[in-house]
């Protein structure tokens, strides 16, 4: 399928507000956890981090794994281990593997704990900012470490707008940060990427285009899933648009004339794919497996 670019104008004045926040808290941190979203894990990470962080033990929460494919998240799981990070897989909605994000970060700081503990410094506070760009479950997770609900959470991009540090237990607390996307896309397929995930607004999109090339990518990729959902079977010659214009033939979105209502069946297909009853996907693959 092809990933030309999209006309996505999506940063708002005060990320740059956000960026000089973050520089600024970083210095007084042990440890950064980016979360990350599963199904679009590369895409969903913000260049910027990387420059900024520096040196910091980083711990990567890929986040929606239950929304995944399970054979894409065992690659980037391993793909990110290679590059040095520890990483965590969790569901935060449902609360799967966030009860080991304590352990993680202590045996991610291992060598710093026993450093303190030398110097008769054993409990002493650890601070870990968390960083992830909008709409990846970072304020859901947050709420699910802490035990209760401290950070407002909203099936939208761009809720978290202050900083706010949440208590884990009495030996470790986070710094939750506004999310913080970037300037602009390097690569055309970001665009696409996240905007099927819910990162960038529906409101800026076109619809029918972004599901349009959604559906070319299942159908190259996950051609079982449109079968099993839609009842339409992917044709090597089929474009986006016709897999799109079948799909809701079959579900009956007709309007005068019997033209297919595309924009309708757009709207359904995006929020199947976000909520899972499509199926579990992964939109990207590491490097060495692309």
């Amino acid at each position: 399928m092809e990933e030309s670019a999209m006309n996505i104008q999506w940063y708002p004045g005060h990320m740059t507000k956000t960026r000089r926040m973050i520089a600024d808290q970083l210095r007084h941190m042990d440890a950064v956890c980016e979360i990350l979203d599963a199904r679009v894990p590369l895409s969903s990470r913000n260049p910027d981090v990387e420059e900024l962080t520096g040196n910091k033990p980083r711990l990567i929460v890929l986040n929606r794994v239950d929304l995944a494919d399970p054979a894409g998240t065992r690659a980037w799981s391993a793909w990110f281990r290679g590059q040095g990070f520890a990483v965590l897989e969790a569901n935060a909605r449902q609360g799967q593997g966030v009860g080991q994000f304590p352990g993680a970060v202590r045996s991610l700081l291992s060598d710093k704990l026993a450093a303190y503990a030398e110097r008769g410094q054993a409990g002493r506070m650890l601070r870990v900012m968390i960083l992830g760009i909008p709409n990846v479950g970072k304020s859901t997770f947050i709420n699910q470490i802490a035990g209760r609900k401290t950070a407002k959470t909203e099936d939208r991009p761009g809720v978290t707008r202050a900083k706010q540090w949440v208590p884990v237990d009495r030996s470790l607390e986070v710094l939750d940060t506004p999310g913080m996307l970037w300037p602009r896309f390097e690569d055309p397929g970001v665009g696409f990427r996240l905007a099927c995930t819910g990162a960038v607004r529906d409101e800026i999109m076109d619809l029918e285009e972004l599901a349009s090339r959604l559906t070319a990518y299942l159908g190259s990729r996950y051609p079982q899933a449109l079968l099993d959902r839609y009842g339409i079977e992917a044709q090597a010659e089929d474009s986006g648009y016709d897999l799109l214009t079948r799909a809701g033939r079959k579900r009956g979105f007709l309007i005068r004339g019997g033209e297919v209502d595309t924009e309708r069946m757009a709207r359904i297909l995006l929020d199947e794919f976000r909520s899972g009853k499509l199926g579990r996907f992964t939109l990207e693959l590491p490097p060495a497996f692309s």
